[in-house]
């Protein structure tokens, strides 16, 4: 029987004696070893009941058996439900409420906490933690080490992704056999993956970076991975000699670049860098080049979407952009229901075999953002210069209408960044008793850096119209991030919501 994702990904790592995964530890695990965990994984999982369309939902440490986890849901023609690992009972509560899986796998240290949370939804739980143990690990042991595959085409539901949910409840994307392998095939050729290839693989395998694009590339094109539990520096540069493609979110390249160790010596056996799920800093940019001599190839991708834009393979690798669509993705820039002209802003829209089916549950949700003709309203507020590279500004939540006027964010970030000693910042728009919403900035000082906020904002009085220079501003060490370091501008809103009010 034909499985769309599992004789891609999976079936061709039937007799391969070479390293699929390479541990930090130096412990390899063959193609064939890990074909064999995938197998013993599906039967553990049919033994507690999954079948094709059940929902198997993890919210476990980063390991190869959490990654068996997913071949063995896919060998199954089961759903794939990861979860951020730190979303807490409450949020487990809502993601299990709405999937309704059949099987909720989690760490063992988090099992009493979590279990009266599972058996209020009907959902079995196993356990499974970082170093491979569990009750899941124990079912595994002593199961066959083949798998017949159940029937699955490229319609079918492979997995559900939640989205972040900054705004409301948060939305299960749901993703195709096709969605995922489309954009996995796209990818692997355009950044050229071949199986020789070795990927350093510090991402987590829960957000669709370090999943449905880091992993299912290397298993596409027969590569191996350094399959690292999380960014650790000193591992990163140890480990960095023996790879030749790493992917990352941009604080992976700013901790890089505050290391002395990093260098083009340290680098010379890489030929890809590639950063993405947050926005990279033009500066980051430059200055890993000019450390490295290599170009970070900076791309654009959402839940709902997988990948849609990157910046060329060969070519310019243009700071501050996210490059072109992707060949087989169609990419318009709309306001008032039209096309925009080069240059101008607009909202983002994408149609493509990478586009998902729609929200699990949701009707009424998919319909609002998945048009009748295929294109998905990304919410993602951007425009494409004369040449084509597509500009990011920023989310349309984010937006800010001051007196009636329109202020993205980016444009003031990027003035605010190249202030003498900010490091980075975040805009964002605030309650306001006379212009109904006011620029507010966040920033984070330079290393060694003391910032006087208002002299900072002094600097912009000649680099933008009034309207866009921000009313107030603090300074932070750190701002808030997400595990695939986002900025969280919702809880900076919630953080700042009273600054404007009278009497505060």
């Amino acid at each position: 029987m034909a499985n769309t994702l599992f004789d891609a990904l999976f079936a061709p790592l039937r007799g391969r004696d070479t390293a699929l995964l390479i541990l930090p530890d130096g412990r390899q695990i063959s193609g064939a070893a890990f074909l064999a965990m995938v197998a013993q994984a599906a039967h553990a999982l049919r033994a507690q009941g999954v079948q094709p369309g059940d929902r198997v939902a993890a919210q476990v440490a980063k390991s190869p058996q959490a990654l068996a986890v997913y071949g063995a849901a896919v060998a199954l023609g089961a759903v794939f439900l990861p979860l951020n690992t730190a979303y807490t009972p409450a949020e487990v509560d809502y993601f299990l409420g709405n999937a309704t899986p059949r099987l909720f796998l989690c760490d063992p240290a988090k099992a009493v906490a979590l279990a009266p949370v599972a058996a209020a939804h009907g959902t079995a739980v196993q356990t499974l933690d970082g170093a491979g143990g569990g009750s899941f690990a124990v079912a595994m042991s002593g199961q066959p080490e083949t798998v017949q595959p159940a029937d699955r085409g490229p319609d079918d539901l492979a997995a559900i992704l939640y989205t972040s949910g900054t705004t409301g409840r948060s939305k299960g994307a749901m993703l195709s056999h096709r969605n995922l392998l489309s954009n996995a095939e796209t990818l692997a050729a355009l950044w050229r993956f071949t199986a020789a290839d070795v990927l350093l693989h510090a991402l987590p395998v829960f957000h669709t970076h370090g999943l449905f694009v880091a992993t299912n590339i290397s298993l596409l094109t027969g590569g191996a991975m350094i399959f690292l539990p999380g960014f650790d520096l000193d591992t990163v540069l140890r480990l960095l000699p023996q790879a030749t493609a790493m992917m990352g979110v941009p604080t992976f390249y700013t901790r890089l670049l505050d290391d002395p160790r990093i260098s083009r010596d340290l680098t010379a056996g890489m030929r890809l860098f590639v950063s993405g799920s947050a926005p990279l800093l033009a500066e980051t940019h430059r200055a890993f080049r000019e450390c490295t001599g290599h170009r970070i190839l900076e791309r654009y991708g959402m839940t709902e979407t997988n990948m849609n834009t990157s910046n060329p393979y060969d070519g310019e690798r243009r700071a501050g952009t996210v490059g072109f669509p992707l060949p087989g993705v169609d990419l318009r820039i709309m306001a008032d229901g039209a096309e925009v002209a080069p240059g101008e802003v607009g909202v983002i829209e994408v149609r493509g075999p990478n586009v998902f089916l729609g929200y699990w549950q949701m009707p009424e949700k998919t319909a609002e953002e998945l048009r009748p003709d295929g294109w998905f309203i990304t919410g993602d507020v951007g425009c494409k210069d004369a040449d084509g590279y597509v500009q990011i500004v920023g989310r349309a939540k984010d937006l800010v209408i001051t007196g009636g006027f329109n202020v993205y964010p980016v444009e003031v970030e990027a003035e605010l960044d190249a202030q003498p000693g900010v490091l980075e910042s975040a805009v964002i728009g605030l309650p306001h008793p006379d212009f109904g919403e006011a620029v507010f900035a966040v920033l984070v000082p330079r290393p060694g850096a003391t910032l006087n906020p208002d002299r900072v904002l002094q600097g912009l009085h000649d680099r933008l119209a009034r309207f866009k220079q921000p009313k107030a501003a603090v300074v932070v060490p750190a701002l808030p991030r997400n595990a695939m370091g986002k900025v969280q501008k919702a809880d900076l809103r919630k953080t700042y919501a009273g600054w404007f009010s009278p009497g505060s």
